[in-house]
């Protein structure tokens, strides 16, 4: 029942995306509708990252020893200033993993 499931959850996911990135399908979006979801990736992703972030053990912590939000600063520092992705990844990982286990 579970792998039932699965695929359908992937198929409906796989169709939704072949619509839109497939250019040989007479499917366009007007203006409107691509600015509206042009504003669904960072709503997606600070839904993902902000609980991780400001609860990592369930509860509110914003403090100097939340591990996990000093890398996120750093992080957010790193790729505005230097626009590189993988920079900023492998920089933010690492002092996240130094300070988890200095501070865990």
């Amino acid at each position: 029942m579970i792998w039932l499931i699965i695929f359908s959850m992937a198929t409906v996911i796989f169709i939704s995306r072949y619509l839109f990135l497939e250019p040989r399908l007479p499917v366009r979006l007007n203006s409107q509708v691509q600015r509206l979801l042009s504003y669904s990736s960072p709503a997606v992703l600070t839904a993902i990252w902000a609980p991780i972030v400001f609860m990592p053990e369930g509860e509110l912590s914003v403090s100097i020893s939340n591990p996990y939000l000093i890398a996120a600063v750093v992080a957010a520092v790193l790729a505005w200033k230097t626009k590189n992705v993988l920079l900023t990844a492998v920089i933010s990982m690492a002092l996240f993993f130094v300070l988890h286990h200095w501070m865990g």
